[in-house]
């Protein structure tokens, strides 16, 4: 009597703990579920969704950067310092979640070209979406080449054979040096008095470039360039040490003023042509996030229902998984946040299918241990086991191909690869936890047995 009733107590014990988890795991589930709903239905949530262009409609710009001049070793560096320059522009203008990324049409491509692709959402007038980034201004320091100055006016042949190119010379100082700008009324040698003029300061580096520049061409003349336009001509009388210089080019005070601000919002270490623009209207992108909702919803609908068909009270077990599944990954898009775009839509619907295929490899191997004469609890913990080892190399060659996708694929290729890697991930989460805990937290069932239970188990997984 006392092993029997050890025993009792033992499984009354086993059943306590196993129920208490499936308690915690609905609990939990419910949790996530309200956190994604109150963060919908409000206009002032603080997690809401963050749709992409071609869902929320608005403005893709597509700008070209010329670094062939720019050492190869550099240029990565440059186009993120390009990207940052663009980016905080655009900030100051106010525009909502604006995205900015540096494309490449091949990691192994030698062209000289790169290109900025800059997103912005609710923006539908691509001459307004240009006006928001401005016109960001290219300085260039180039010293005045006095000898190609004299061969063009000694010149007497109608056509002479320099080029206004070969006038200048480069020195490498640029506006990705500068630390600061400011406006400031000065006057003095070569300037009126009061005149407006942009002060800037040049970080460490541009510093000691600065000082061998003017270090090496005392008495010549350095030409400062705005966007390809000369401003103004100085005369270097002796070397500039410390890193500071004065641009002086006949400005009113707003003008100087627009220009150090310009400046301070970021000077472009390398000149940017707009090459592509497209425009997504608000109607079109609701129309595209309606149909991606609808399929999304009709797609969990189908596949609960032949899960439930199929494999009765473990298909039923696996549709709650399956809603599991669907909240986590909508809390995910908000939480971290994901930017969710018609490509990104289609992964989640895809991966809706793939998120019961753990599931469906469990129930299969339960069904033969089910039928050999295991009690429901048994044929689960088996059917698990011997269902790992498909269930891990499946996810994880999936995991790998949405890490490749996402390394090297474009944005629209980046937004499907990221949703369906989370998929992936997720879906090995609500198939080992959350159905393994459901089904072990249900009464145990045998073929032999006659009760309800036993005839929903042998109905479904039965051959």
């Amino acid at each position: 009597m006392s092993k029997t009733k050890a025993k009792k107590e033992e499984e009354g014990s086993e059943k306590f703990i196993k129920g208490f988890h499936a308690f915690a795991v609905i609990v939990f589930l419910s949790m996530v579920g309200f956190f994604v709903y109150s963060n919908t239905v409000s206009d002032t949530a603080k997690y809401p969704f963050k749709l992409g262009l071609d869902l929320a409609g608005g403005s893709h710009l597509v700008y070209e950067a010329d670094v062939s001049k720019i050492d190869r070793d550099e240029v990565a560096d440059l186009m993120n310092v390009l990207r940052e320059v663009i980016e905080r522009r655009i900030n100051v203008f106010g525009v909502s979640e604006p995205i900015v990324q540096v494309e490449q049409g091949s990691f192994v491509s030698d062209s000289a070209a790169q290109r900025l692709v800059v997103e912005l959402p609710g923006v539908t007038d691509v001459a307004q979406a240009v006006a928001e980034i401005g016109k960001t201004p290219l300085l260039e320091f180039k010293l005045v080449n006095t000898q190609a100055l004299q061969d063009r006016a000694s010149s007497t042949e109608e056509n002479a054979s320099t080029t206004p190119a070969d006038l200048f010379i480069d020195t490498g100082l640029t506006g990705r040096y500068l630390t600061s700008a400011a406006l400031e009324f000065a006057g003095g040698q070569g300037q009126l008095s009061n005149e407006p003029v942009v002060s800037i300061v040049f970080n460490k580096e541009g510093a000691d470039l600065f000082e061998t520049i003017t270090r090496e061409h005392v008495g010549e003349n350095l030409a400062i360039f705005l966007d390809g336009q000369m401003i103004s001509s100085p005369r270097v009388n002796e070397p500039i040490v410390g890193g500071r210089a004065i641009i002086s080019g006949g400005f009113n005070p707003e003008e100087a003023r627009d220009l150090a601000q310009n400046l301070n919002f970021g000077a472009l270490p390398v000149p940017i042509e707009l090459v592509s623009t497209q425009t997504i209207g608000a109607s079109l992108g609701q129309g595209v996030l309606s149909k991606g909702i609808q399929a999304s919803l009709y797609g969990l609908a189908m596949v609960i229902l032949f899960m439930v068909f199929w494999y009765r009270l473990p298909g039923l077990v696996a549709g709650i998984s399956l809603l599991g599944y669907v909240v986590i990954m909508l809390a995910l898009f908000k939480f971290i946040p994901v930017t969710l775009t018609a490509a990104g839509l289609a992964g989640f619907i895809l991966s809706l299918g793939m998120a019961v295929d753990a599931n469906v490899l469990v129930f299969e191997r339960m069904k033969e241990e089910y039928l050999s004469g295991k009690d429901s609890h048994q044929a689960a913990i088996v059917g698990f086991q011997r269902a790992w080892s498909a269930i891990r190399d499946g996810n994880i060659t999936s995991l790998l191909s949405a890490i490749i996708l996402f390394w090297f694929g474009t944005s629209l290729v980046k937004g499907f690869a990221l949703v369906f890697g989370l998929g992936v991930i997720v879906s090995m989460f609500s198939a080992l936890v959350v159905t393994r805990t459901l089904l072990l937290a249900l009464p145990k069932a045998k073929m032999s047995d006659q009760s309800i239970l036993s005839k929903l188990y042998m109905s479904g997984i039965k051959k």
